[in-house]
């Protein structure tokens, strides 16, 4: 009989077998390939995003699809009743494999399980869950830390995934000990804009699969509806705006995924003496730079313009490809001369003035291509092992941004 500080069985590298790890289809192929190709038995999950942004009605309506899964849901801020109603609103299947239990105590919610035998779990919210053991109130981090080891125990030991709902703090951290993200197998982040109807889930951490994976949802009365072809969706008015000017459209990635996106800019005249500077869903340091390199590289006076940047559909964009776009849009707005609607742009722009190269340029080409894009600016530095005859779209390398307005205003 060993004591407690008996060692184990060491292996090396080569004894360790491994193996395809087993998949649970969550019959949502959005969500399927941000988690790496399906959900892996024994997981432990965390789904965090703000309040109100749709993370309930998002795990609701994916084990609602799940009728070969016996599903225990926790919840322990809504009741059983309210459940149902927004079950009702957003499936209409039968969801009598779900089991629900509205309970806060994680020693009642361990009890459940044990009844229940359930092939998944779900926790709705980890900040509503506490324990005997510890006397703070829940939400704290005592609390959660403790309730969020006895989920990964159950996990691990019985094989059985876990999917928890989180909040985020207002600067957008999720709430409680940073512990609660190294602990978890995988942390999806849900964003959006409560005022646009685009939601985007991505994956911070997954240790069965890629990071660099996103999904959008469209949210509907009826739901989250997955969105398999976003840059249709964002470029969906592109015909209803023709002859504005302030409108260029870059080809930006987001995760994997190439994105084309509408870039909207106004500039006016400061009326009141101080220009401003404002930016929606880009940063506001990063587009002072640009038209600093606008003022210093190129000629145009800005210092007294009022200066407001928009990225169509309520996304927020943190590629650096974007940056030739953003600059166009200004310039259109300030010359109020329109960008041709079948041109598209990708480029970083360096503090010299220099058109920088940009990743998975590939990709761009062949998603404006398919759009219907005529042309593509891109950087010259993408050029080198680059068959510009294998497209049908027109593509113009450029090296500075003086070349890049030379091809868009003549």
């Amino acid at each position: 009989m060993g004591g407690a500080g008996e060692a184990g069985e060491l292996l090396t590298m080569s004894q360790i077998q491994t193996g395809d790890e087993p998949r649970i289809n969550l019959h949502d192929d959005e969500l399927n390939r941000v988690m790496g190709g399906g959900l892996v038995p024994g997981s432990l999950t965390l789904l965090g995003g703000e309040p109100g942004i749709g993370k309930s009605t998002l795990i609701l309506q994916t084990v609602l699809r799940l009728p070969e899964l016996n599903v225990l849901y926790v919840s322990g801020e809504e009741s059983a009743r309210q459940l149902k109603l927004r079950a009702d609103r957003i499936c209409e299947t039968n969801t009598s494999t779900v089991q629900v239990a509205c309970e806060s105590m994680i020693e009642v919610v361990m009890k459940h399980i044990e009844n229940v035998a359930p092939d998944l779990v779900v926790i709705d919210s980890i900040q509503t869950i506490a324990t005997e053991n510890v006397e703070s109130s829940p939400g704290s981090v005592s609390q959660i830390r403790e309730c969020a080891a006895m989920l990964l125990k159950f996990a691990k030991e019985s094989g059985i995934p876990v999917i928890i709902i989180g909040h985020i703090t207002k600067d957008g951290a999720i709430a409680g000990p940073k512990i609660l993200e190294h602990m978890v197998d995988t942390v999806l982040q849900f964003e959006g804009d409560q005022h646009y109807m685009y939601r985007i889930v991505r994956a911070i951490k997954n240790r069965f699969g890629s990071t660099a994976e996103l999904a959008i949802y469209e949210m509907q009365s009826s739901g989250l509806r997955p969105v398999a072809n976003p840059s249709e969706l964002l470029l969906s008015d592109i015909h209803e705006s023709e002859g504005l000017s302030g409108v260029a459209i870059a080809c930006a990635i987001e995760g994997v995924r190439p994105l084309l996106i509408e870039t909207q800019s106004l500039v006016s005249t400061a009326a009141y003496g101080t220009p401003q500077r404002s930016a929606t869903g880009f940063d506001t340091r990063r587009l002072n730079m640009l038209l600093a390199v606008l003022e210093k590289r190129v000629g145009f006076k800005l210092a007294q313009k009022d200066v407001y940047l928009n990225i169509a559909g309520g996304l927020r964009v943190t590629d650096p490809a974007i940056d030739l776009s953003i600059i166009a849009a200004v310039l259109s707005s300030n010359v109020d001369t329109p960008v041709e609607r079948t041109t598209c742009l990708c480029g970083e722009v360096g503090l010299s003035g220099e058109i920088r190269p940009v990743s998975r340029i590939l990709q761009r080409i062949s998603e404006a291509e398919r759009l219907g894009f005529q042309r593509i600016i891109i950087p010259k530095a993408n050029l080198q092992n680059l068959d510009t005859k294998a497209f049908s779209i027109e593509v113009r390398p450029v090296r500075k941004v003086e070349e890049a307005l030379r091809e868009l205003f003549g």
